[in-house]
This record gives structure tokens, C-alpha cells and sequence, in this order.
């Protein structure tokens, strides 16, 4: 069965909107041995959607759209697809009261507009919406053939979620397959193409099996899958025995949550102070639930005064070296983490741009950190190309990584 998943709305096609939906219902898919062979976002014009739908129709068994089932001008996705296959819009008394009587509860008028919710195609079912006003819409062998689906769903996560979950699946799941696992590794400080060379021959040896590369700044993801688990421990056995610390994590979960669970295991405390970065690392670290049993705080120390008052750097250090340096970086992982008494103390500056450094030499995408543990100090400089905030993103993904390492060498 090919499925199709048609995402609706002009905000989708902008920088303010991402399509998170589909995400989701690609995963709850892949629960159930199937998967999407195309996924597509439209914005709100007639003849866009109309064409796009004709398409879908043609090419897919099974098409689900989310978005435009709203009451407003701009939400046409019920009324497309119904002037496509050729149907009538019959209002449902039940939806209705439904949606009056929903509007009454929270004590708020119910404008006409909303009555346009009500209207379900003449050869479609209405799938009854607790979460909100939009029902969503279902037809069943689709335009008089047999085995077509196409479904409609709210564009509210919540609301589609929940009649997904509730009318969708129980209807899919007789025609479900294997159940696709997957083994997602992390590997750390590294750049996309360097790992992409590094693992053609394990990836070749495992060819049997589905890959993605996934880049990020800092980290890349190598993600396999499969219907049979055995396949994938074998690939794993592999893949851990090459990469050896530059396999910064496997499973599910974050860098900041693997450094974590690292300092948990030896029940050791970290204190980060941070220039160049201004808390990026702090926020990344506070953003895991859990995260004070390892993680006892730290400071943003931009400014040279900052350094010497907040961490104990020596100011005649930093007069020496300059505020973004090597030496200095050093100076506030150990200053940080003897002030916060901490086993752990990392410590970022640099030089992010888009001017140069006028109180030191370093320049843009310079960047310097600093870890200080149980083993004594440890310190790596480099140099990342892009824009302030790609610089910024990339030194604070690489200093963690930096401090997993050197937590794991302790082991």
C-alpha cells in the first residue's frame, strides 16, 4: 500500500511554521511496519491544492492531509477534495450541535463561520473531534475504488494526534506489517562528509539494511532500520568497534542528556562558564529533565571584569592573553568549577563574530574550550566557519562533546 501524507497551509511554507505533524504520523507509521513513500506540503490556493490532490489520488492508496479544516476563509481542504471527487457538502445536524454546544461550555459566542464545520461530504464519514470544533473527515474506497483512503485531519498537533490515534489506527492495523526498529548512533565532533567516508564499508556490509545520514552542526546522526533486530544488533557490534569514542551516543536522546548520564554514573557534579556561547550550553543542559543531580550551575562570563569576579581568572591573565584565549579558557574551568566546588568544570570562549576581536588576536570562529576533572585540565582550540549564531551552535555542540570525551577517558 502507498502512502502519501499532504501537509496544508501557506504558514508551512514560510520561516515561522514547521510541519511537525507529519513527523509524528511517520513514526506511528513505521509502528506498524508501513511508511510514507511521499510527503508533501501546499499552501492554501484552490488550484495548487486541487492539482495536488488529483495527483495524490491517482498515485497513492492511502493519502492523509493535515491542516485546513478550520472555519476561516483560507481553510478549503474539505471543500477541495470534495469538488474533486465530485461530491456534495451535506451539513451534519450532530457536528453541529456538537460545535454549539462546545462554544456554550466555554461561554463564548459562536460565529457563523464556524458553521461550515458542520458540512461533510456526501460519500465521506466525520470523525467526531472531543479536542475541538474541526471534525475530521474519512472516506473509505474513495471515489468509487476499492481500497482508497483519504483522510483529513486538524492541523492542531493535539487534535490530529488524538484522531489518529482513535479512529485511524485501529483501521490500519490489519493491514499492518513487521514492525520497523531502528539503531540511531550519534557521532560526535565530527563533520558529515568525514563520517559518510569513514563508514562506506560498514555501511556496504550492512547494505541489506535502510540508511540515513542526518548533519548537524557539530554531531551527525547515522540511522539504520530494519524489521529485524538481529540485523541491526550485528550492525551496531560493528559500528561501536570503528568509531570507538567518536560514537558519542546510541538510542534515543540528546548529547547534553549522555554527558548527564555519564556524570550521574560517577556521581560527580559539573559547573560550565561560558563567553562566547552566552548560555547556550547552560540551556541545553537545564533543558533535561532531572539535570540538577549532575549539573550544579554556572555563569556567563562575557566580559573580562565577569571572569576575574565570577570564576577567579587572574585579570593579568587575561591581560596578557586577551579575554578570548586558550590560556584563559583553562583558567575559568578550573576557576568555575573550585568556586561551585565541582569535580567537573568546563569553560567556552571565543570568537564568533562578525567583527574581530579588538581586546585579543583571535579571530572569527576562533574558538577555545576548557575542561578541568579529576584527571587535571584539558584544552582544544578551533576554528568554525558560518554566521555568529552557526559558530555559536557548533562551539557549544563541540564543548560538550569535548567533556563526554574526557569524562569517558576517566572511566
Amino acid at each position: 500500500m502507498r502512502l502519501e501524507c499532504i501537509a496544508i497551509g501557506t504558514e508551512l511554507l514560510t520561516t515561522t511554521r514547521v510541519d511537525t505533524n507529519s513527523v509524528w504520523l511517520a513514526q506511528r507509521l513505521a509502528s506498524l511496519g508501513l511508511g510514507f513513500h511521499r510527503k508533501t506540503v501546499v499552501g492554501d490556493g484552490r488550484e495548487d491544492m486541487a492539482a495536488l490532490f488529483r495527483e495524490a489520488l491517482e498515485r497513492s492508496d492511502f493519502v492523509v492531509c493535515t491542516g485546513g479544516l478550520g472555519p476561516t476563509f483560507d481553510d478549503l481542504t474539505k471543500e477541495i477534495w470534495a469538488e474533486v471527487l465530485g461530491e456534495a457538502l451535506i451539513e451534519d445536524p450532530e457536528i453541529w450541535q456538537i460545535i454549539q454546544d462546545r462554544f456554550a461550555a466555554l461561554k463564548r459566542p459562536l460565529p457563523d463561520t464556524n458553521r461550515k464545520q458542520a458540512l461533510v461530504p456526501a460519500r465521506a464519514r466525520a470523525l467526531r473531534n472531543p479536542m475541538g470544533t474541526a471534525p475530521g473527515i474519512l472516506w473509505e474506497n474513495a471515489n468509487g475504488q476499492a481500497g482508497k483512503w483519504i483522510v483529513l485531519l486538524p492541523g492542531v498537533p493535539r487534535e490530529m494526534k488524538y484522531l489518529w490515534e482513535a479512529e485511524i489506527e485501529p483501521l490500519l492495523k490489519p493491514m499492518a506489517g513487521a514492525p520497523m526498529h531502528t539503531l540511531r548512533m550519534m557521532v560526535g565532533s565530527s563533520g558529515e562528509s568525514a563520517v559518510d567516508a569513514r563508514t562506506t564499508p560498514l555501511r556496504t556490509k550492512h547494505g541489506h539494511l535502510d540508511w540515513t545520514i542526518l548533519a548537524g552542526l557539530g554531531a551527525v546522526e547515522l540511522i539504520a532500520r530494519s524489521t529485524k533486530p538481529e540485523e541491526l544488533e550485528a550492525a551496531r557490534m560493528d559500528f561501536e568497534a570503528e568509531l570507538g569514542a567518536d560514537l558519542a551516543l546510541l538510542g534515543q536522546g540528546s548529547l547534553e542528556e549522555r554527558v548527564l548520564d555519564l556524570l550521574r554514573e560517577r556521581g560527580e557534579m559539573l559547573a560550565v562558564a561560558e563567553s562566547m556561547t552566552g548560555g547556550t550550553v547552560q540551556s541545553r543542559l537545564t533543558g533535561v529533565p532531572g539535570s540538577s543531580d549532575a549539573f550544579k550551575g554556572g555563569a556567563v562570563v562575557y566580559s573580562a571584569s565577569a571572569k576575574a569576579i565570577l570564576a577567579d581568572v587572574d585579570p593579568a591573565l587575561v591581560q596578557v592573553h586577551g579575554t578570548v584565549s586558550e590560556p584563559v579558557t583553562r583558567a575559568l574551568a578550573e576557576g568555575i568549577a573550585r568556586k561551585l566546588g565541582t569535580a567537573w568544570g568546563l569553560a567556552i570562549t571565543g570568537n564568533a563574530g562578525p567583527t574581530e576581536d579588538k581586546a585579543g588576536k583571535a579571530p572569527i570562529g576562533a574558538s577555545f574550550m576548557a575542561v578541568w576533572g579529576p584527571k587535571g585540565l584539558a584544552s582544544q582550540t578551533l576554528s568554525f566557519p558560518g554566521s555568529r549564531v552557526d559558530i555559536q551552535a557548533r562551539t557549544a555542540t563541540w564543548a560538550l562533546d569535548f567533556l563526554r570525551r574526557q569524562i569517558q577517558a576517566c572511566r
